[in-house]
Order: C-alpha cells, then structure tokens, then sequence
C-alpha cells in the first residue's frame, strides 16, 4: 500500500485530504473515464481489481435524513436492509438531482468520505472479508483502495448485510 497515494499531477480532493489528515495509508487508482464507462463493473476492469473489491456509494434518504450505504459494484442495495441497518422505518434513493446539493459530488465521483456533512454510513459486511476495497476519491476517473476497517473508521461507519442476494 502507497502512502498517500500518488495522484499523477491532479489536486487532491477532499476525499484524499481527509485520508491525508487521519493518517490512513491508501492508494489511488486513476483511470480514463472519456469512454463514457464510469458504472462501477467497467471502472473495476479499468483499475484491474476484482468487482468484489470495488464499491459504490449510495446516498437514500427517509423524509430529511440522509443516510449514505457502500455496497460493491455488482451487487444491489436491498432498501430493506438498508433501512433495518438505519433505524428507519423505509428508505428511498435521494434523486440524482439532489445528490451534488447535499453531497458536494457528483454521480460516478461520489465517495463516502469528504462529504459537505457527515451522514450516517454503512459498509456492506462483505468488504470486511477483503484486505483492502477501493471506493471513489470524489471525482469521476479516480479510486481510492484501502482497507475496509480504515474506511469505517474514518466515515464512522457500521458494517451491515445491504445488498441483495442470499439470505
């Protein structure tokens, strides 16, 4: 694991400056999103990780609070779940329209950490499985790979069953 990853010439985000604060030891995978192939199976092949190692960030919301889930790319948010791991009654997808306004990011840029305010956060239990899972650095065409335990961490997070699947 680098050190406070490299990011080839770019600013860093705040993503990566929190990492930088909190002394966690990451790596950044870049990569090109001009394709237009920024779904996470696609960046997963790009950065030349397994997809059960690379995880997207969702923000759902009940009524005014926001909680934001990180699942891997392949799977699916059981809404459900999500909602059992929160404490809320249901949850629902925040509109995309709304996402940059109360995140400060963008879809596909969209990282669980470095947002305009911390919200609750889940991390699917299956990351705790892997040594290390890249999650975005806040802008499309960039990854941040490091272990799960320090992403809790640093999100104040809680590991939860979220996806899908098998019970």
């Amino acid at each position: 694991m680098e050190r406070k990853g490299i990011c080839l010439s770019e600013t860093k985000t705040n993503a990566m400056r929190m990492l930088d604060k909190a002394g966690i030891d990451y790596q950044i995978h870049s990569y090109d999103p001009e394709d237009g192939q920024i779904h996470g199976i696609a960046v997963a092949g790009k950065i030349g990780l397994p997809a059960e190692r690379v995880f997207k960030t969702l923000v759902a919301h009940h009524g005014n609070a926001l909680f934001v889930f990180v699942i891997p790319v392949a799977a699916e948010l059981d809404l459900k779940k999500a909602a059992k791991a929160a404490g809320a009654k249901s949850i629902e997808m925040l509109p995309l329209k709304d996402l940059q306004k109360h995140t400060g990011y963008i879809r596909g840029g969209c990282s669980p950490i470095g947002m305009k305010k911390p919200y609750p956060t889940f991390i699917d239990a299956s990351a705790e499985l892997q040594g290390t899972i890249a999650v975005s650095g806040g802008r499309i065409g960039l990854q941040m790979e490091l272990p799960p335990a320090s992403l809790a961490e640093l999100a104040a997070a809680r590991f939860a069953d979220l996806t899908r699947g098998e019970e």
